[in-house]
């Protein structure tokens, strides 16, 4: 992982989904960072593409156009990565809407959760969290109702929330049923994208990785990630180099609550802009 010109951070979040700042104000950052390019991938939605395309011009940056799309399989919640999507493309946009509001049932589901805990929280508190409407298109993600947990004092701070309650296994934690990542390749590439496996690490069961990578229609993995350690992206390194897929990386930036910087900082994990061309080119395979 490296930093600085010709480089590209890409994994971040905006306003659109859970991360804390508007996708201008990404665009911002990376040209502060030295980035040449960052790609916008917002949970099941891409309502902040557009303001970061025209930032983008404004600043001199590229923008990739990109989604964060929630999976299952194996009993886990798998994340798939799309870059160069159409952001416009009507099928696409209606699948993402599905999946939207699959994350209101479960945010739904966590709440009640909570409240058979006595934990006294509700839906409209983690909206109003937000200090601005909500539009359509945007989702609503467990980093929000993490915060007002920490903010009604049930959780010292964010990873306290996610490990007591929201983490996969902990006290409220809720997995509706989702589409399986084959599909979401699928989805991907009918809009014109590239479909990348995000932060493998994360999910503790290199088994279900590499059967991920036999059944899905994978063009890259993300090898570098603000939560792998070093051992793991030289495991992945060398699985992306077995299965014949770029490799790809970012920071996965949500912004900062209470004072931290959720997973990393813009500019802290970046590939080179020539992953850029190669997730390009893969589009037509």
């Amino acid at each position: 992982m490296s930093k600085g010109q010709g480089k590209c951070d890409l994994h971040t979040h905006t306003q659109a989904s859970d991360g804390m700042q508007a996708p201008s104000v990404n665009v911002v950052l990376a040209k502060d960072r030295g980035l040449s390019a960052i790609s916008i991938t917002d949970h099941d939605t891409v309502a902040g593409i557009e303001e970061a395309l025209a930032a983008g011009e404004e600043y001199g940056i590229v923008v990739v156009p990109g989604v964060e799309i929630s999976t299952r399989s194996g009993g886990k919640d798998i994340h798939i990565l799309g870059y160069y999507v159409d952001h416009k493309d009507e099928l696409f946009l209606q699948r993402l809407v599905k999946l939207r509001e699959t994350r209101q049932l479960r945010n739904g589901r966590i709440i009640d959760k909570l409240q058979g805990l006595g934990v006294n929280i509700t839906l409209d508190e983690v909206i109003n969290g937000l200090g601005r409407p909500l539009l359509a298109d945007e989702s609503i993600g467990r980093p929000h109702i993490a915060d007002v947990l920490v903010h009604k004092g049930y959780a010292s701070d964010m990873r306290d929330a996610f490990d007591r309650y929201l983490a996969e296994g902990a006290q409220a934690f809720v997995s509706e049923p989702r589409i399986s990542p084959e599909d979401a390749c699928l989805w991907i590439r009918e809009a014109g994208g590239s479909p990348v496996l995000a932060h493998p690490g994360i999910y503790g069961d290199d088994t279900l990785v590499r059967d991920i990578i036999k059944r899905a229609n994978l063009a890259g993995i993300e090898v570098y990630h603000s939560d792998h350690r070093e051992e793991e992206e030289l495991r992945y390194l060398a699985m992306a180099l077995k299965y014949d897929l770029i490799v790809t990386g970012g920071s996965d930036f949500h912004g900062a609550r209470q004072g931290v910087v959720f997973h990393g900082d813009i500019g802290s994990v970046t590939v080179s802009v020539e992953v850029l061309e190669q997730l390009s080119k893969s589009i037509d395979k």
